[in-house]
């Protein structure tokens, strides 16, 4: 699935023209940044997971 640090692709792009996101914050809420412009969104679990295309980099990958 997905956890804390890792890169994720939403379904729609970010008016900044990047679709790369970071996931800050996790909880009932999941806080994403926009890698691009550094756009900080927060959004409920269930609207995260509707919106959620893939994960793009894993930081369980990197260590």
């Amino acid at each position: 699935m997905y956890d804390l640090g890792d890169i994720v692709e939403m379904k729609k792009a970010h008016p900044c023209g990047v679709n790369r996101w970071e996931i800050t914050r996790m909880g009932a809420d999941i806080k994403i940044k926009c890698t691009g412009c550094g756009h900080v969104v927060m959004m409920p679990r269930r609207e995260f997971n509707k919106k959620l295309k893939k994960v793009l980099e894993s930081k369980a990958d990197q260590a």
